[in-house]
């Protein structure tokens, strides 16, 4: 399982001090990107092939509240692939206390030139990490 740590910073805090509800989706962004950036194979560079990986859905439950300048680990796991569509799973943790902050998942389909395409096919070693990342974290 991939992790990507993130500080909580004092501008993403609300009123009561803690981390407004929707920065937990940028940073379920954050933690996307950098999977592909380990997988070594940069959403940029996804990009720049012509290909785009847009949200189709996002579910998120928040648990216990993160504060300003707490540190979570955000573990990524990638829970389904079909060279199509995309699921990632994010479990967002505490470094210091391990104490479940939220859970939430992802979903992307793969567009080119504004039409669905498979990874398989049109960008195949994008298609051969994601796949072998499955196989080694299964």
């Amino acid at each position: 399982m991939f992790t990507y740590e993130r500080r909580a910073y004092y501008h993403e805090t609300d009123q009561m001090g803690v981390i407004h509800h929707a920065n937990y989706i940028k940073w379920m962004e954050e933690a996307r990107i950098a999977l592909m950036d380990y997988l070594g194979f940069s959403y940029k560079k996804m990009e720049d092939l012509g290909v785009i990986s847009p949200v189709t859905g996002i579910d998120l439950e928040y648990k216990n509240p993160t504060r300003f300048n707490d540190i979570v680990l955000i573990n990524v796991k990638v829970s389904e692939y079909s060279g199509v569509k995309l699921t990632i799973e994010y479990e967002i943790v505490s470094k210091d206390s391990l104490e479940l902050r939220a859970l939430g998942h992802s979903k992307h389909c793969f567009l080119m030139n504004g039409r669905i395409v498979s990874l398989k096919r049109s960008l195949p070693e994008f298609n051969e990490a994601f796949t072998k990342y499955i196989e080694e974290n299964k």
